[in-house]
This record gives structure tokens, sequence and C-alpha cells, in this order.
């Protein structure tokens, strides 16, 4: 087991701690987690468009297209707001104006949408291409605008104003060069040159969406994350840094086919590792904590009531570091392990229709089951699957519970005893 931690700390540690350090990937992630409470919002509101009681699904029938419409401007236009935070967290890392990378990232994104005339509206944009399967697009666009923002800073191509002018008047002038050479560029790729950039981007990146929803994409993230752990490192931060876009481009799906009151295509947005794997937090350790609960180690039963709370709302720290779960060969196998047979459980029980497919996107500190009953639209079997999982863990976790706890039985009493020497 010494050898294998090593070898986490020395091949994979070193280049997955990197890539979350990546400056554009934290501003991705940083720009995308920012666009959560719109998204668990808005989402909400398609609940309330299709409730799962037929009686009041009957009764909201004829308002459907209006309760959409908060849904449709935040969780449906989610990658439009995504740009400004991207290209707002990448500026700011940069030492630039943050607002004027935000302000000239989303304009870049705008850009690549084409505005289509109709008789009686007038010019409008598509929103499907700012919603979820514009998340890449808008990523793109975003770096570029903002590397455009650099450059022509560090070459001084910017228009500088007196000191006595307000520094946000210097700034939009700073940003007046860079916002023509984008819009230009943007416009005669995407206007004069008739070169469709949204599918151009979105075809590159199709293959990790589709993948992404098969079994082995959702093995690997949690594998991933749980190695991550084990050693020490927050692997839901790293891992969720290159992941959560494709799992929001896979839950925008799943949102626009339940908006259209089609089936849902997606098995793996991220409610599914939310509710179904991450039970109690990283490594489902709801399992481990309740079986602490009843420890005869003193420490272990301590802990437990320590973390039962906490892990109620998937908050699992307490139980990772005090345990320790971290560097400890004994709950590594059951803390992989474990995650790895919720996914494949839950992955096929919805490829075979026996749970409904996650659409909805709840608070994370939720308890399970009424975050997986949520998540679903209102799927009672999401709360059965849940303790399955839950009863499953428990049991894998068991033995090296059990293993764990006889070792700090015995440690204690051989405390007790020399200390009894000692006193004598």
């Amino acid at each position: 087991m010494n050898a294998f931690f090593n070898f986490l700390e020395k091949v994979l540690l070193p280049p997955m701690t990197k890539l979350s350090e990546q400056r554009h990937l934290r501003a991705i992630r940083d720009g995308i987690i920012a666009t959560i409470p719109l998204i668990i919002v808005g989402s909400f509101f398609l609940i309330i468009a299709f409730p799962p009681v037929p009686a009041l699904a009957a009764l909201v029938k004829p308002s459907i297209l209006k309760i959409l419409f908060p849904y449709r401007l935040s969780m449906g236009i989610m990658a439009l707001y995504a740009s400004f935070g991207i290209g707002y967290n990448l500026s700011k890392s940069y030492k630039l104006d943050p607002l004027a990378g935000g302000m000239l990232a989303m304009a870049s994104f705008l850009l690549t949408n084409l505005p289509i005339s109709t008789k009686d509206h007038g010019w409008v944009i598509a929103l499907e291409n700012l919603g979820g399967a514009g998340m890449f697009v808008a990523i793109i666009m975003s770096i570029f605008a903002v590397e455009v923002l650099r450059f022509a800073k560090q070459k001084n191509l910017t228009i500088k104003m007196p000191k006595e002018v307000p520094q946000s008047v210097a700034n939009s002038f700073a940003a007046l060069i860079p916002a023509a050479f984008i819009m230009f560029t943007v416009w005669i790729v995407r206007d004069m040159l008739n070169f469709n950039i949204q599918e151009f981007i979105m075809d590159i990146f199709k293959p990790l969406v589709t993948a992404g929803n098969t079994l082995p994409g959702v093995l690997i993230p949690i594998l991933l994350v749980t190695l991550l752990w084990s050693c020490g490192i927050h692997g839901d931060s790293i891992v969720g840094t290159v992941a959560r876009p494709i799992w929001l481009t896979l839950l925008d799906g799943n949102l626009a086919a339940q908006a259209a009151g089609k089936a849902l295509p997606n098995i793996a947005p991220e409610p599914f590792f939310q509710w179904f794997v991450w039970i109690g937090g990283s490594g489902t350790t709801i399992g481990l904590v309740l079986l602490m609960l009843f420890s005869k180690s003193k420490y272990l039963k301590e802990l437990g009531k320590a973390s039962i709370v906490p892990g109620i709302c998937n908050i699992n720290e307490p139980v990772i570091f005090g345990a320790p779960i971290m560097l400890n060969p004994l709950f590594m196998i059951p803390f992989i392990v474990g995650p790895l047979v919720c996914g494949t459980i839950t992955y096929f029980a919805m490829y075979f229709h026996m749970v409904a497919r996650p659409y909805i996107l709840p608070p994370w500190t939720l308890p399970a089951p009424i975050g997986a009953y949520l998540a679903t639209g209102g799927d009672w079997k999401a709360i059965i699957l849940v303790l399955i999982n839950v009863a499953i863990t428990t049991v894998i976790y068991y033995p090296f519970f059990k293993a764990y706890e006889k070792k700090l039985i015995k440690e204690g009493l051989e405390a007790e005893q020399a200390e009894a020497q000692v006193t004598a």
C-alpha cells in the first residue's frame, strides 16, 4: 500500500494538481460555478410546470409557457452568464480590468450567434445556442476575448487617458481597441465568410459529451475523485473543473427535453453523481458514519456522532480527516469501490428506465433521498435507489470498519496497560 501511495503521489498528483491550478481551467470553473444559483432556481420552474402529481399537472397545463419563462431566461441561457463569469475571472487572474474582460467575453460569445429576422418580432436570437449546448463555445470565445485584451495591454495597443479621467472611463477606453479587434474578427469569420463557429466548436466537443454519458464516462471521474481524496487532495474540485462543462451540457439536454415533453436523453448529468453516488459526500461515506455510531471504539463512536449531521448534508470532511480516510489503506479500498458500485448500479437502473433520469439541480446540502426525489422530478423510485446504494456501501465498508475498530481498541488497551505500568 505504501508503494501504491507513493505511486499516486509521484505520478498522479503532480499533473492533476497542476491541472487544477491552471489559469484558464480555474477561470472556467469559477465562471461556471457562479451560474449555479440561477441554474438551481431556474430548473425548479420545470417542477412547477410539470409537477409529479397528475391533479396539479392538469391545473398548471394552460400556463406552462408562462411558468417556463424564468427557466428559459436562467438555466436556458446559462452559457451566456457563464461567458461573462469566465471572462471576468480570467481577466482578474491576469490583473486586467475584470469588468471589461467579462463584457468582451460575453460580446464575443454573442457574436457567434446570427440574429434571425421575423415578421412579428423583428430581430431575434435563438436561445438554444445560449444554453448548455453553447457552453463549450462560451468557454472558447471567452478565453479568446480575454487573451486579445491581455495581448493588447502587453503591446500597449490601448488608448490611454489622462490621470484626471475617472478609472472606470479610462478602463472603457483601454478596452476599445481590443473590442474592435474581437468584433471585427468574429464578424468576418462568422458573417462574411459564413463559417459557423458554434457548429464547429460543438462538433469538436461532441465526442466528450457523448463519452461522458457512457458507463466508462461515469466510472472514470468517480475513480479519479476518490483516488485524489485518498491522497488528501480535494478530488471534486480538480475533476469537476474539467468535467462540469460536460455534466452541465448533459443536464441542459435533459432540461430541454423535459420542457418539450420528450424523453430525457442523458443519464449522467451532475445530479447523477451528487444524489446517487456521493451520498454523504465523496466516497459515499454516510454508510461508514452510520457504522461509527454503533462502534465499540469510543473514538469512532464520538467521531460518528460529530459526523452524522454534516454527513446527512453531504459534508464529509470530518470523517475524511477524522478517521482518517486519506492515506489510510484500510479505508481507501471501500472509499473507492463503494462509489464505483453505486455509479454502476445507478447507471443501469437509469439506462433501463427503472428510475427516472435527473434533470433538476437541487441544492447539494439536501439529504440525498430528498435531493434525488427532486432531481428526478418526483420519482419515488429514486429514493429507493438511494437507500439501496447506502445499504450496499455500508456492507462494503463493514469489514474494513471492523478491522480498523479492532486495531484502535487494541491500541487503546495497550496504551492503558502502558500507562498503568508507568503509574505502578
